[in-house]
């Protein structure tokens, strides 16, 4: 027997009758299974400052020591899942929308999850901080002078902003809000990667995230 159709009511653009559904394994089973709590690192800072180097330098200490993690990093996302998405201001608010939805169930699952990120609004990050309950947001930022990342411009895109040939490129021709008082604050043009990335991971011991 097919199913019957059932028309729903729309409000807006959200479907009335769509409701959270409660999974048999709770967020504190999977904590337990994995044996250490859940967080969301949020590497922020501007293009070149070397987030996604140090996430994943964090990520692959944290794998050595079987912790359960997993890295969104921004050009990877914007590859799939915000692939329609440009760089105007409110695009940028609508990809942290959707990375944040996205690393609040891989916390949700047990895992320590690293988002790489220019993410360059403060109340963008802040919305994130509010969606994650018991301390789970643990802003770290990637803090490198402008000057030096324009230096290394991995990808020649400083050079082609100056140029004029990409707009609304952050630190050029858009605004970055720094962090005012983040968890972890890493200075990349002072530090080696790994030096970097062993200060996020003392910041997780100290709060007891892993042992």
């Amino acid at each position: 027997m097919s199913t019957p159709y059932i028309e729903k009511e729309v409000d807006g653009d959200k479907s009335s009758d769509v409701v959270w559904h409660s999974a048999s394994v709770s967020h504190d089973d999977h904590v337990q299974l994995n044996g250490h709590k859940a967080a969301v690192l949020w590497f922020t800072g501007l293009s070149g400052s070397g987030k996604s180097t140090v996430a994943n330098a964090v990520d692959l200490m944290l794998h050595q020591q079987s912790v359960k993690t997993y890295v969104l990093d921004g050009d990877n996302v914007r590859h799939g899942l915000n692939g329609d998405l440009g760089f105007s201001d409110a695009d940028r608010v609508e990809n942290i929308r959707r990375v944040s939805e996205v690393a609040k169930l891989f916390a949700d699952a047990g895992l320590l999850v690293s988002t790489a990120f220019i993410s360059p609004f403060i109340s963008d990050r802040e919305m994130v901080r509010e969606q994650l309950p018991n301390n789970q947001f643990i802003e770290v930022f990637i803090d490198t002078p402008l000057d030096v990342c324009e230096s290394r411009d991995p990808k020649g895109l400083y050079k082609k902003a100056r140029a004029g040939e990409i707009k609304n490129f952050t630190g050029i021709d858009s605004a970055y809000e720094a962090p005012v008082n983040p968890e972890v604050h890493v200075k990349t043009a002072e530090k080696s990667i790994e030096a970097c990335a062993l200060q996020v991971i003392e910041y997780l011991k100290a709060n007891n995230f892993i042992s």
